[in-house]
């Protein structure tokens, strides 16, 4: 498993009876990697994977190893209600081909660390998958400190990286400090990439790289060059847009921007429903002024 580089937490597309739309995923998939991303990971918050069925779970992990094939890596984003459940699609996502896995806590219920490490551990445990932590306690209520990680990652040879999503770029330097090179860090959250990777992240699992997987995957490597100017004049182009995955209706808000430039489709599954007139009119202002502003030249999706 790879680790460095642009992993987006790829959408689930939706047709109009609101079932996969699986010919457009595989497009979508294929092209994220036509433009140099590592891999993928569905089945994540943005991939709205607690609204999905457990056959809707192996459908998506199947079509994405398929539309990936040797090109890269699919990381099956793992959450449940239950441990068990848990564990069962993890195993289920070795089966099927996943070449690792990002372990979420449990969707409903967060608790004390002896709890939520016994659930991740579980999980980690459950298969010979390389595994990554995610730690978003903004989303789940469940904050995995830097020392905890730590203790998790002694105990745990298979777990190899962290995607850190609290929005405190100090974790990073925290996490690096205690571990050293032992755990592959990952930035989890869009508007914060930059910051990320001078505290010593490798690989960003990035949200608005659905709509514009060139430009994320040029952004990192300015950024990884240290290229300051370069990368400066992207990242203040991106930067509006990045900020659309930090706000309560990400999902809907990317869904739409990926609709815009012809990558997708903005229908989600409820509860997450369509956006207001205003929100979605301000979604549009932010993508209409970065289009007429382009630093790089389009990469159109094929049709």
């Amino acid at each position: 498993m790879n680790w460095k580089g642009v992993i987006p937490a790829v959408t689930t597309l939706f047709n109009q009876n609101g079932e996969i739309n699986q010919t457009w995923m595989k497009k979508h998939l294929q092209w994220l990697m036509g433009a140099g991303c590592t891999g993928v990971v569905p089945l994540g918050s943005l991939g709205e994977g607690a609204t999905l069925s457990s056959d809707e779970k192996r459908t998506v992990l199947s079509l994405s190893c398929e539309a990936i094939g040797t090109e890269g890596f699919v990381v099956a984003g793992v959450a449940a209600l239950s441990t068990r459940e848990a564990v069962k699609l993890a195993q289920e996502a070795e089966k099927i081909g996943c070449h690792g896995l990002m372990v979420l806590p449990p969707y409903a219920y967060s608790s004390d660390w002896f709890e939520m490490k016994s659930h991740v551990r579980a999980v980690i445990e459950s298969t010979d998958l390389p595994c990554m932590l995610y730690n978003n306690p903004i989303a789940y209520k469940t904050d995995f400190l830097p020392a905890q990680i730590a203790e998790l990652a002694h105990e745990c040879p298979r777990l190899e990286a962290v995607k850190e999503s609290s929005s405190d770029v100090r974790r990073i330097a925290a996490l690096k400090e205690l571990l050293e090179d032992r755990l592959s860090l990952l930035v989890g959250v869009d508007d914060l990439i930059v910051e990320g990777i001078d505290a010593g992240a490798i690989g960003w699992i990035a949200g608005l790289a659905n709509a514009f997987p060139k430009e994320s995957v040029e952004l990192f490597r300015l950024a990884s060059t240290q290229a300051v100017e370069e990368t400066w004049k992207l990242y203040r182009w991106f930067l509006p847009l990045l900020r659309l995955d930090t706000i309560v209706k990400f999902v809907q808000a990317i869904k739409l921007v990926q609709e815009e430039v012809g990558a997708g489709f903005a229908l989600t599954r409820p509860p997450r429903l369509a956006l207001t007139e205003a929100e979605r009119s301000q979604v549009q202002r932010i993508l209409k002024k970065a289009l007429s502003e382009a630093v790089l030249a389009p990469s159109p999706f094929p049709r």
